[in-house]
Order: structure tokens, then sequence, then C-alpha cells
């Protein structure tokens, strides 16, 4: 029979409730009985001891709140009883050990990606089309909607077929309401083209002229990055001309980024073109003779040590920290034991965390540089009367995470428990394996966008209330927290990890089946719920507050 309740660390004074709890149940855990002073619902937590205003609240085993007046043992934790608190944090020498998990069953397992030159390998196969400005965005949705359709990357033609059947309903008169219609039996999908480019994508934005020069910088950068990504063949760049991002600053970030980049890149500006349909004919035309080469490259076999999985939460609820964050996290420590890198991002997502990660770095340098960028941003979100404490949301909050040192403690799990080999700024490039930190926001775009230009090939991305986020150049595998979110939202989800919640398995059971399914994506034989949707999210973080 599955329990009611779980105590995550020992020196946690809070219980989490795993299924709705009654006022005036009493509740039987290890051998200690609580008689309940509220309804508990299901990722709330009740207090194991009466609390005095200012006591500690712990969770995880680290601070995450303080009593802001007297609790009774037993009591529900909520908004008004808890406010966020967080241990301070410091540099101190410190002696990290690790255990590696047992990898015997991955050693020798391998993926099929596509091998560039540089050595570095995709698990797809992508066309990236960018504008250096977002005057172009318009060309850009004109190409994307005629290369989609007749090459067969579309997703909305069941909705046009869908749409011109209401229309031919309305106009015989029949009843629109009452009409016995589904999208999903108007179409199959279109055949493809080129069955060895797995999308077109299109990072339409809102930058490159009218903010500031640092603006601009910051997204070439960014743009550099998705130009370079080992997932991407080649990239056509369209340009207006007198914009802030000049073609020639991107071309030489991505030089600068890297060095030996050959990848084809097909350049059109507006500006010093005769017409917009002929810059359009012209993009769409040679784009289509360089995807015929590309179509050439085909899947080979590579060790699992080739990959750089990104790992993100968004849509988190109270068994977010209990169910797939453990899980994946124990997925990082497979992954960094074989080999791979692993790219840890969200940093107010870290706040309360910060002590734990700083021990496990292995170099004082990047420990120092951890600590600068935390400690940076915070400022720069106090600055604004805002803070780390006001990431939260108000689905977080309603269903179970009441402070960010809760949120953040949980999202840190999914990280594992290796060492941290680097830490990196937006845009920089992972390059050591192992668990990496990568600042970026807790906005899940933003985060998604910058752990891509890190050079993540896949995310793992958990959700405990739904979230449907996907990345153009990163494959994003949605891993939920629990039963009732896969049932609800299965056209979104591909893993459910509420049988941990369950107790029908166990993290490491879990984590070693995100592996395995982490390795058919990368292969191409899964495609993941985000992919098929064409979930392409992309934002640039301005490095402005984002939370």
């Amino acid at each position: 029979m599955a329990e009611l309740v779980l105590k995550v660390h020992p020196n946690d004074n809070v219980i989490v409730a795993l299924k709705d709890l009654q006022k005036g149940q009493t509740i039987t855990y290890n051998g200690e009985a609580y008689v309940l002073q509220d309804d508990v619902k299901a990722k709330h937590k009740f207090f194991t001891t009466d609390l005095q205003p200012g006591d500690e609240i712990i969770m995880y085993g680290v601070l995450v709140g303080k009593a802001q007046y007297f609790i009774p043992r037993g009591a529900v934790m909520t908004t008004e009883n808890t406010k966020h608190a967080a241990e301070p944090y410091k540099y101190r020498p410190y002696q990290y050990q690790w255990t590696p998990p047992d990898v015997s069953k991955f050693k020798n397992r391998t993926f099929n990606g596509y091998h560039r030159k540089d050595g570095r390998v995709g698990t797809a196969n992508y066309w990236l089309f960018m504008p250096t400005v977002f005057c172009e965005n318009r060309n850009l949705d004109v190409i994307k909607e005629a290369l989609h359709n007749e090459l067969g990357y579309a997703v909305s033609d069941k909705y046009k077929r869908y749409t011109h059947q209401l229309v031919e309903a309305y106009k015989k008169g029949e009843n629109i309401a009452e009409l016995d219609l589904s999208p999903a039996h108007t179409t199959s999908p279109n055949e493809r083209v080129f069955k060895n480019i797995d999308g077109i994508k299109f990072l339409n934005h809102q930058g490159g002229c009218g903010g500031t020069r640092q603006d601009a910088t910051i997204l070439g950068k960014l743009l550099a990055a998705y130009a370079d990504h080992p997932n991407v063949a080649g990239v056509t760049i369209l340009s207006l001309g007198c914009q802030n991002l000049q073609t020639s600053q991107l071309l030489e970030e991505i030089k600068l980024r890297n060095p030996s980049f050959d990848k084809p890149l097909l350049v059109y500006e507006q500006q010093q073109s005769q017409s917009e349909e002929q810059l359009i004919s012209d993009a769409i035309k040679d784009t289509f003779v360089h995807l015929i080469e590309a179509n050439k490259i085909e899947r080979q076999p590579a060790p699992l040590s080739a990959l750089t999985v990104g790992v993100k939460c968004g849509g988190s609820d109270g068994f977010s920290g209990i169910s797939a964050n453990p899980a994946v996290g124990y997925t990082s420590d497979l992954l960094v034991a074989l080999g791979a890198k692993v790219l840890l991002a969200e940093f107010p997502e870290l706040c309360g965390a910060e002590q734990q990660l700083i021990d496990r770095t292995i170099d004082e340098e990047k420990a120092k540089k951890f600590i600068h960028l935390m400690s940076a941003y915070n400022r720069q979100a106090e600055a604004v009367g805002s803070g780390f404490h006001m990431n939260p949301s108000p689905g977080n909050i309603k269903d179970g995470l009441i402070t960010d040192a809760i949120k953040s403690a949980g999202a840190a799990k999914k990280g594992g428990t290796s060492p941290v080999v680097d830490v990196l700024d937006y845009t920089e490039p992972a390059t050591k394996p192992g668990l990496n930190l990568v600042c970026t926001p807790g906005n899940d775009v933003e985060a998604t966008t910058g752990k891509a230009a890190a050079g993540a090939t896949l995310i793992l991305f958990t959700t405990g209330l739904g979230t449907p986020t996907g990345n153009p150049v990163c494959p994003t595998i949605k891993i939920a927290t629990n039963n009732v979110l896969t049932k609800r939202m299965s056209d979104i989800i591909d893993i459910n990890c509420g049988p941990v919640v369950e107790g029908e398995k166990t993290i490491e059971e879990m984590g070693e089946d995100i592996l395995e399914f982490c390795i058919k994506v990368a292969s191409g034989e899964v495609i993941p719920k985000a992919v098929l949707l064409n979930q392409d999210d992309f934002i640039p973080w301005k490095r402005g507050v984002s939370l």
C-alpha cells in the first residue's frame, strides 16, 4: 500500500503529504504520531514540532524558512506562517567525496547521432533560420509556412483541415456547436522530403536593435552559440542592414566561439536586395540546395560520453523534489560516471542550495565565479524591489512550494550528487565532462534557451503542473512528477515519475529508465512530445531582472 506521508531528510521538521489528509486525522510515521491541526492537501507539509516566532524550518536537511508566529505541531505550512529564509554561503576549503553509481549496464552502450567534423555529436540534424533583428521576423514566418508545409514538418495542417471543415459546415447551415469533429482525425502528418533532416527551425526574437548595444552583443553571442550547436547542420541568416547587431558582428562571434566553424552559412540582407520577394525566394531556393547536401549525413554510433544533457524543471509542484527531480538527478550521476556533460542552470532556483554546490566545486576559482554570479544576480533583483525569494509562482505555492528555498532545494536535486567541474556564464560553452553550472534565469524558456546555448543536445524537463515548453534545436523530454498530471496532459508528457510517489519504483530505477529513454531519443528512435508538437520556444535573456 502506498505511504500517506514522507519525511525527506532525517533533520527535517516538516513532513510531506503524499495524499490528501484531513484535520483531526492521526498520522503515524517512523513510530511517531501526529494529530493534524488542519486539512493538508497532497504535496503540502505539516510541522512535526511546535514552533515559536523566528524558529528555523528545515526541509531537505537545509534551512528553507522561518516561523512567523507560534505554529502548533501538526499544523499545515502556509505562506502566512512561513517566510523564506536561507543560510548564507561562502567559499571554504572542502574535500568533497563522491561515490559514482554502478554504470556497468550502460558502460558499452551507444546512441546513433550525427557526427560533426569537430568531433561533437548531435542528437538531431536541424537547419536553422535566424534573424539579426526583429524586423525580419515576418519574413521568417513566411518562409516557415512555405517550408514546413511542403517539406513535411508542419503540425498545424490538421487544424487547418479542421477549420476548413468548420467553414464548409457553416456554409451548409449546419449547427457548428453540435458538430462532432476532432482535429486528431482530420489528416495525417505530411511525409518528410528529407529523411535525415529532423526539422527546419526558426529563431524569431524581439532583439537586435532598439535596445542597448550590450543587448545586441549578448544576442550575437547567443545566436552564434545556436549556429555552432552540434544539432545544427547549417544556418540561413536574414538581416535588415541598419540594425545594432550587424551581420559582420554575428559572423565574428561565430568564429570566436569556434575558429574551425565550417557549416554552411547563407546570409541575406534586405536593404541590399531588389525586393522582398527576391529576398524570400532566394533564401528558400538556396536553403533547399543545401538541405539536399545536409540530408546526406546519416546517424552513426557514438559513446554515451558524447551526450550533453541539460536538466530543467518548470511548472513545479510539491512532488518535484521528491520524485522527478531526484530521479533526473540519478540520471545525471549515471551520465557523469559515463563521461558525459550535465548542465544545471536556473540560478534563482539554487537559492539555499549554494553552499552544497560550492562545497562540491572542485576548483576554487570556479567556486568563486559561482558565488560572484549568484550574488550579483540577486543584488540586481533586489535593486528593483525583488529578489530570489519572490521566485515561486502562484501555481508553485498552490501546489506546495511555499518558499523559494523549498523550491530551490528540490530543484537542485536534478543535478545529482557529482562534483561540479565548471561554472559557465550565459552563452559560455560547456567543454568539460561532468556537472556544469550554467547561469540562466529560472524562467522556463529563458533557461532552456540558455542551456542549448551552452551546448545541451538533450534537455530533461521535469514538471508537476504541466508546461508546453520546448527548444528549437535541443530535443526536450517532459517528465511528470505525478500520475494525475500524466493522465491529464498525456499529449505533452513523455515519462511519468508518479510510480516513485506511489512507492512502486525507486529513485534509482526511475533514473535508469530515464537514461534508457534518453538513449532512444538521442538515436532518433523516439521523438519527444515537445518535438512532435513543434514547441520551439526561444527567448534571449537581456540580462535584466528575470527570475
